[in-house]
């Protein structure tokens, strides 16, 4: 059972985050419970790397003292599987944005498929969607995307140590991919639309690992609020 204590000298906490929730809001739901728990007026909490409201899956939250390990968390390799839908694109790369663009998938084959996966192994230039949280001239990208402003956006090189199509049903790619920081997995499934001579988009996502944090050791923040003691 967990003191007041612990969490101020520093806890990290393995949280699977639900579909349509912020990064932020779980941050912010654990840190009220524990204040509101242990009557504490004021405590450090943070998150080791944001996830879409889109996506599910492992959030390493670090509390008091350990959230200044949050920078080397990460930094640490991550683990994704989800689906990839072709022959469509979105401006946000996923469904956060309607459907803009439709493409031919005809010349597609589960072969073509395979030998394209091999193109985005290693060290790659990346693009970050327009609507994500990247600063530019002060700004989030996303802002400038929602006011309909059009602006550079500069590549970045990222690493990917594995991508691989683990289930392909119709149009709906079922991957694996273990990735450095940095990378837009939204990113990979619009690049690797444009790599078949098609469209691509994210259709679903989740987080398994960061480091040699598994998502298997991951509980809900219902559970981790439950599990807390009676307040004082």
């Amino acid at each position: 059972m967990f003191t007041a204590e612990d969490f101020k000298n520093g806890q990290v906490l393995l949280i699977d985050k639900p579909l349509e929730w912020t990064s932020f809001q779980v941050v912010n739901k654990l840190r009220w419970a524990i204040r509101i728990t242990f009557n504490i007026k004021k405590i450090k909490v943070g998150h080791a790397g944001t996830l879409d409201p889109l996506a599910t899956g492992l959030l390493v939250i670090c509390t008091g003292k350990m959230t200044k390990q949050i920078n080397t968390f990460q930094g640490q390799e991550k683990e994704y599987t989800g689906t990839i839908k072709l022959g469509s694109t979105t401006p946000s790369y996923d469904l956060e944005t309607e459907i803009n663009q439709t493409y031919s998938t005809e010349h597609i084959t589960e072969s073509f498929i395979h030998e394209t996966t091999k193109k985005f192994i290693g060290e790659i230039e990346q693009y970050p969607p327009i609507f994500s949280a990247v600063k530019k001239e002060g700004k989030r990208l996303y802002e400038f995307a929602r006011a309909g402003e059009e602006v550079e956006i500069k590549s970045r090189q990222i690493k990917i140590k594995a991508f691989e199509i683990t289930k392909i049903d119709g149009l709906n790619l079922t991957f694996r991919v273990v990735c450095s920081k940095g990378t837009y997995i939204r990113s990979l499934a619009h690049d690797f639309g444009k790599a078949l001579n098609s469209g691509a988009h994210l259709t679903e996502l989740r987080r398994t690992r960061i480091g040699n944090f598994k998502i298997e050791d991951a509980i809900s923040p219902e559970k981790f609020i439950k599990n807390l003691p009676p307040r004082l």
